[in-house]
């Protein structure tokens, strides 16, 4: 594979967010909204059979020499994120078509633009134009969250925008940081260096500045506040759209970063076990204080992203691989329940628990799908979820320490807090007496006052069809799980092998 063809990734992608901007036909920005992702899904899969034999694809954009110009680069592990993303973008984007929220001027155009800084984000080779991605990401996002215009939205869009530009200055300020300490900001000449043992202190400091500010964007404890804030207070499809990119850009970044720097011997991973278990303890047991379904979604977003951290804290092959594994599960399984029960809240007006019950009888298929996802996020079969937690524990009982015991207590211990917490989910939106009254749709305000509620109303099956779909796909995991490992496997593998990486890019 020619390597220049990895700015496709960026250049479609961008050029259809231009194109939507002028053209105001809702066919041709459908068209734009879930063809660019579902191809870039597509494109993904392509580049995981052209890198599972280890090989690393890249571009030195200009034509510069090898080490100053700006590259592009992929390997498995970059594909798999590319392919898992994409996807979840491509569901999120069929709800928002279904709930009408891509008839909002320029949605398609920012979503479009939302994704050429994803795909940006995971392609670059250089630290300063990964920051520069994050942006291009980020600053749609700002209009995005506040969509609708409610005054809630506009009030959790000021808080997003100010935390994500303090923790970008952060960022940036950890890339001069490393600038100023190794001459670089180029991944593979940094790889090049560790890997000869050229790791100064004042690097490794700046590193870890650089690791905080993806911590903060990733909503790790104890910096996760304004994720579980922000996100609930947006709509279903866009808090789907967002669980699935943003956090795991993020997390994507200290990976990269991280075992590109140090390799197999890490400079913070006691610090790093410590946020590991504090955020798995914050995101199980804070759900017990919340009345919203997606609210407690939010707060199993903050869990997952501990289990998730737990491959970079360990950095052995099996953890890594079990990190990987778990981020592509979270995120199939988090987009899956959003959109779920963002169909019920569409439907009924709201996500409150004191305001749904008995659905069980009255939604049965929306009922199934959020039980197997509960189940996922547990770690219970027939999902996902449970080669998740097993390949985790696994990975830390290979690494025996105190530290890893710790994580492998609170990852049991949080497991069965969860199923606790999502019983209290089930039991008071599920279960109990028949509702009486709803919030139907209205014109003029967005939602009527309560009304009666009629055996007419149900909901549709379009809107139960994006997480369907992802639920669908846990599922296939689970029972494909022999088929995706050597996959995992092969993106753990290039992600600690430098190796393939430094002479791709650096032509040596």
């Amino acid at each position: 594979m020619n390597g220049s063809l990895l700015l496709l990734f960026i250049v479609v992608p961008l050029a259809a967010s231009a194109i939507t901007t002028f053209v105001r036909s809702r066919t041709i920005n459908l068209f734009f909204l879930l063809g660019v992702p579902l191809a870039t899904c597509v494109a993904g899969m392509y580049l995981i059979g052209v890198t599972a034999d280890g090989r690393t694809i890249s571009h030195s954009v200009g034509g510069y020499v090898h080490g100053l110009a700006i590259p592009f680069v992929a390997d498995t592990f970059t594909a798999v994120m590319l392919v898992i993303t994409s996807l979840a973008v491509v569901a999120s984007c069929a709800f928002l078509r279904t709930t009408g929220e891509d008839q909002y001027r320029f949605v398609p155009t920012l979503i479009l633009l939302m994704l050429t800084g994803v795909n940006g984000a995971m392609l670059t080779g250089d630290l300063f134009n990964f920051f520069v991605f994050i942006e291009v990401m980020v600053l749609p996002s700002y209009a995005l969250i506040a969509v609708t215009g409610t005054w809630r939205r506009l009030g959790v869009g000021r808080m997003f925008v100010i935390v994500n530009l303090l923790t970008s200055t952060l960022l940036v300020i950890g890339v001069g940081f490393i600038y100023a300490a190794t001459g670089t900001v180029n991944i593979a000449v940094l790889a090049d260096q560790s890997r000869l043992g050229n790791v100064s202190p004042q690097a490794a400091l700046a590193v870890g500045i650089v690791v905080l500010a993806l911590l903060i964007k990733a909503g790790a404890a104890p910096v996760h506040g304004w994720l579980v804030r922000s996100y609930p207070n947006t709509s279903a499809g866009m808090m789907s759209l967002f669980a699935s990119t943003h956090s795991k850009v993020a997390i994507y970044g200290i990976y990269r970063v991280y075992v590109s720097v140090f390799g197999g011997h890490p400079r913070w991973e006691d610090v790093l076990l410590i946020i590991v278990v504090l955020t798995i303890a914050v995101g199980a047991f804070s759900g017990f204080g919340e009345i919203r379904v997606r609210n407690i979604f939010a707060f199993q977003m903050t869990a997952g992203v501990g289990h998730i951290l737990i491959g970079v804290a360990v950095l052995t092959t099996a953890a890594v691989s079990a990190g990987i594994f778990y981020m592509v599960h979270h995120i199939v399984t988090m987009s899956g329940l959003l959109l779920t029960i963002g169909a019920i809240e569409q439907t009924y007006g709201t996500g409150a628990f004191k305001k749904l019950s008995g659905l069980i009888r009255r939604e049965r298929v929306a009922s199934v799908l959020m039980i197997i996802g509960l189940f996922s996020l547990i770690g219970l079969p027939p999902t996902s979820g449970l080669w998740g937690k097993m390949g985790l524990v696994r990975a830390l009982m290979e690494h025996v320490t105190p530290g890893t015991i710790a994580v492998v207590v609170m990852v049991i211990v949080a497991s069965i807090v969860s199923l606790l917490v999502l019983q209290r989910l089930w039991k008071n939106t599920f279960w109990g007496e028949d509702m009486i009254q709803y919030h139907p749709d209205s014109p003029a305000t967005g939602r009527a006052p309560a009304t009666d509620l009629t055996d007419d109303v149900r909901v549709r099956w379009p809107l139960l069809v994006p997480g369907a779909f992802m639920i669908a796909v846990s599922v296939a995991m689970f029972v494909g799980g022999q088929a995706i490992m050597p996959v995992i496997q092969d993106a753990a593998d290039a992600l600690l092998n430098v190796d393939p990486y430094v002479k791709e890019v650096l032509g040596r």
